[in-house]
Formats: structure tokens, C-alpha cells, sequence
């Protein structure tokens, strides 16, 4: 494959829809679900609308996947630290496996709490009273922690390099020339 120095411009629209997915997703688990009372008829629309965004990222996800595995990619950016740069690409593939874990945890919990048939396909059946009952929920909200600990590393990461190596490393992750 060429040497590029930015992935390719789907995978950077992939990146950027995914993160945005996935952090709406988070806010609406962590925020949103508690603050809506459980017979508030809002609270289907928003669970609703979860599990509709949950779907999208699993096909971006599978989508990235793919490009990542298809398309020429940038040489690793060296931070100057052996240890965290075996680190990066950890993190990487573990954001990777969290994101398709919480979609399979999230499609387990939906199908033990019948969620298709309350949200989709209007049953009259109410929602769970607890969702914790369901063992697939409670590992999906304890991912969802170390997701969104993964996140801000890499997050932090970024910025480190950008404004600390000084190696303009969010160009990578932009649109523009790949040359």
C-alpha cells in the first residue's frame, strides 16, 4: 500500500460519526434514561432512538473495520515513550472490541426486555420497571465506563500530541491530501 500521511476520507467521516454516535449514546445512557420516569411515554422514544443509534454504529463500526483493513493507513505517530507507544494501538483495538461489546450487550438487553415488541411494534407491554435485572444490561453499563475511560485517554492522547509533540497528529484524522 502508498505511504499516506491522513486516512482515507471515509474513514475519517466513519471516525467522526462514530465518535459522535457513541457520545450521544453514553449521554443518553449515563444523563437522559435516569432523568426520564419510567411511564413517561418519552422514555420508548428515547430508548427507541439508543437502540437505532446503536445500530448505526455497529454498521459504521463494521464499516471502519473494513477500511481499516483495506485502505493504506498513516505510519504510527511515536510519542517519544516505548511503553506508551505499545500503548496506542492497544487502546485502539480496545475502543474497537468496547464499541462492538456494548452494541452486543445493548441488543442482548434489548431482546431479554422485549424492547422490540414495546418500542417497535407498540405490544402495550410496559417497560421494565428495572433493567438491572438483566445481566447483560448491568455488563453493558459497566463497559460503558471503561469506554468512557478509553475515551478520554485517547482523547488526551490526541491533544498530547497536538499541542505538546507539536507533530500536528489531528491533520491524520481530517480531511484534506493524503499525499
Amino acid at each position: 500500500m502508498p505511504i499516506v500521511t491522513r486516512y482515507s476520507p471515509s474513514m475519517v467521516a466513519a471516525h467522526w460519526l462514530v465518535a459522535l454516535l457513541v457520545l450521544g449514546a453514553l449521554f443518553m445512557g449515563f444523563v437522559v434514561f435516569d432523568a426520564i420516569p419510567d411511564g413517561d411515554p418519552i422514555k420508548k422514544t428515547a430508548i427507541g432512538l439508543h437502540m437505532v443509534g446503536g445500530f448505526t454504529v455497529l454498521i459504521l463500526m463494521t464499516l471502519r473495520l473494513y477500511l481499516r483493513l483495506r485502505t493504506a493507513q498513516p505510519a504510527p505517530a511515536p510519542t517519544g515513550n516505548a511503553l506508551l507507544d505499545r500503548i496506542g494501538p492497544l487502546t485502539h483495538r480496545t475502543l474497537y472490541l468496547l464499541v462492538f461489546l456494548m452494541v452486543g450487550t445493548g441488543v442482548a438487553t434489548s431482546l431479554s426486555a422485549g424492547l422490540p415488541g414495546i418500542i417497535f411494534f407498540n405490544s402495550g407491554a410496559p417497560l421494565p420497571k428495572d433493567f438491572d435485572i438483566f445481566v447483560a444490561c448491568v455488563i453493558h453499563g459497566k463497559i460503558a465506563w471503561v469506554l468512557l475511560a478509553l475515551i478520554v485517554l485517547h482523547f488526551s492522547a490526541a491533544l498530547f500530541h497536538q499541542f505538546v509533540r507539536k507533530d500536528n497528529l489531528l491533520s491524520r484524522m481530517s480531511f484534506g491530501s493524503r499525499g
